[in-house]
């Protein structure tokens, strides 16, 4: 997959582009089912399949206060992008100040057409764009029929086997996530399912689970990024070397030994491991939830529960001990 950030030095092919646009944010199974019949619109036509997404999410400039979390950075979803398979070129547009005051007809006329040769733009029906979101689908119908392109409109993926028809959606996810049910939100983020991921830096703590027999890493992720409510959970760590392993995941506050804590702390206790990890770059993914978070009142209750969510961590991810 061609990644294309830099618009002037792009050249859109001659046989024409079938184009999707959206943040992708997440790249979930209804995301993948429109770039699947992105893909086999492009291939029907002989032209290229082109995803159109941005280099941060749209709401973090157009309205900063309510933007949701991301469930990928941009790294990231370049990278579910390329891994299924369906997109010949990723086109990722600076979404600024300027790029929220354009009008929606010079996007479509500038960037559309004159940047990305597009012969069919496949969207979300309630697709909106431009200053002020002028832009829908309804304008690209109209513009398309003056410039020379076509425009598909679509409803929302419903859920396979869901009863209550709600669809794909990242809202969706983000809602699992604050829930705590990452296995839920694994089945919709992929099949089989893919589990939330997380990618930040192993920074030096207080020491405090070496202390207690269990030593974590303490990985410091970025504020813009989603992550489950505080909790204990099985998952796994995959560190510089590339080697995913198994790991038991807190996420919180730590009551027992903390009144009143700002922010939640995310520490990995790796299974069977020992290593010098800080400064590394790291990817945490969460498997499954154990249990919420506790207050104990002594230590020693509290490193007794440790070692039982150890355990069920082993028993989750089916990690025999050595």
């Amino acid at each position: 997959m061609q990644v294309v950030t830099d618009r002037e030095a792009y050249t859109p092919p001659a046989q024409g582009s079938v184009v999707t646009i959206g943040a992708y944010d997440g790249v979930h199974l209804g995301h993948q089912a429109v770039l699947r019949l992105v893909r086999d619109l492009a291939v029907a036509r002989g032209h290229a399949a082109v995803c159109l997404t941005f280099d941060r999410h749209p709401a973090e400039v157009v309205r900063p206060e309510t933007a949701p979390k991301l469930l990928t950075t941009l790294d990231q979803k370049l990278e579910l992008l390329e891994a299924t398979g369906y997109v010949d070129t990723t086109f990722v547009l600076t979404f600024d100040e300027a790029r929220r005051q354009e009008p929606a007809e010079e996007f479509v006329s500038d960037v559309l057409v004159g940047r990305l040769g597009a012969s069919l733009v496949v969207v979300g029906a309630d697709f909106h764009f431009g200053h002020r979101r002028h832009g829908n689908v309804k304008l690209l119908e109209q513009m398309g029929a003056e410039l020379g392109f076509e425009v598909l409109g679509l409803g929302l993926v419903p859920v396979e086997g869901d009863p209550t028809g709600e669809p794909y959606s990242s809202t969706r996810v983000r809602a699992l996530l604050a829930q705590g049910d990452v296995a839920g939100a694994a089945r919709l983020l992929g099949r089989p399912p893919r589990p939330h991921e997380v990618r930040g830096t192993v920074e030096v703590g207080d020491g405090r689970g070496r202390e207690l027999g269990f030593p974590t890493a303490n990985v410091a992720v970025p504020a813009r990024i989603c992550l489950p409510a505080d909790g204990i959970y099985a998952g796994t760590f995959v560190a510089e070397d590339g080697v995913e392993r198994p790991a038991a995941i807190s996420l919180g506050r730590r009551p027992t030994f903390y009144e009143h804590a700002e922010v939640s702390l995310l520490e990995a206790y790796v299974l069977d491991f020992d290593g010098d990890l800080y400064g590394q770059r790291v990817k945490v993914r969460f498997v499954d939830r154990i249990r919420a978070e506790e207050r104990f009142e002594t230590v020693e209750a509290l490193v007794e529960q440790m070692g039982r969510d150890v355990e069920a961590a082993r028993k989750v991810l089916g990690a025999e001990r050595p």
